[in-house]
């Protein structure tokens, strides 16, 4: 989907939201930082610096831990060592789930803005489910979505649009009717390829690019003000 013409809304009848996690609603790269630190250490290997994963984040979890031994191994090395440095990862990563991850400013309130507002919610993630339901409960957040799609749901994953394509089939909502909301080009670009409008917000981690080099509808602060943007382009409609 092309971005909207000009003069056109494209968050005009938007019914409900899908809303990334890590990066948009919650800072758990000191998550990272520490379940991938441990893992390395396991096999003797030197620590990454955040600066260093935040390149590596945002594209699930075989991803990043392929990214994170390609530092230290080629290619045939890295599927060798992959196996177990998955399973090591994972485990530290469940041990110390969201015990540094923070809320970014505005997060519950936003939400909050977007269900007064009458908007139906997703959450939308990269990171597998049994990591990113126990991270929404732990930080008080499960109660405001209907559906939860992680890395590990579906047959894909983002920049992919079949997650996006999937809450709209659960809420039987038209993708127009479906705002997402990311800190990434994978959120930008799974929208764009589903027909959802898009939001973005310039905290997250954008695999170390400007967020103002991404295909959007618009940047937003906060998720209350992307709530507060939402209502007032329906008012407008209206």
């Amino acid at each position: 989907m092309a971005a909207a013409a000009p003069g056109v809304n494209p968050l005009r009848g938007v019914k409900a939201a899908i809303i990334d996690l890590d990066g948009t609603m919650l800072h758990t790269m000191p998550d990272f930082q520490v379940a991938i630190n441990r893992m390395l250490a396991e096999t003797g290997l030197q620590p990454l610096s955040v600066a260093q994963i935040e390149l590596m984040v945002g594209k699930g979890s075989e991803h990043l831990i392929r990214s994170v031994l390609a530092v230290y191994a080629g290619a045939a090395e890295v599927e060798q060592r992959f196996p177990a440095a998955m399973k090591a990862y994972q485990r530290h990563y469940l041990d110390i789930n969201g015990e540094h991850s923070t809320l970014y400013p505005d997060v519950a309130a936003g939400l909050d803005a977007l269900r007064a507002h009458g908007l139906r919610l997703a959450c939308v993630t990269n990171k597998p489910v049994s990591f990113a339901r126990p991270l929404l409960e732990q930080k008080g957040l499960a109660g405001y979505f209907e559906v939860l799609y992680g890395g590990d749901s579906l047959a894909q994953k983002k920049p992919h649009p079949l997650p996006l394509l999937q809450v709209c089939r659960d809420f039987a909502l038209d993708p127009a009717q479906v705002v997402a909301i990311g800190d990434s080009s994978n959120d930008a670009q799974a929208a764009r390829a589903a027909g959802c409008p898009v939001l973005t917000v310039p905290y997250g981690y954008n695999h170390g690019e400007s967020i103002h080099d991404t295909d959007s509808d618009g940047i937003v602060d906060t998720l209350l003000h992307a709530a507060d943007l939402i209502r007032l382009h329906n008012q407008i409609a209206n």
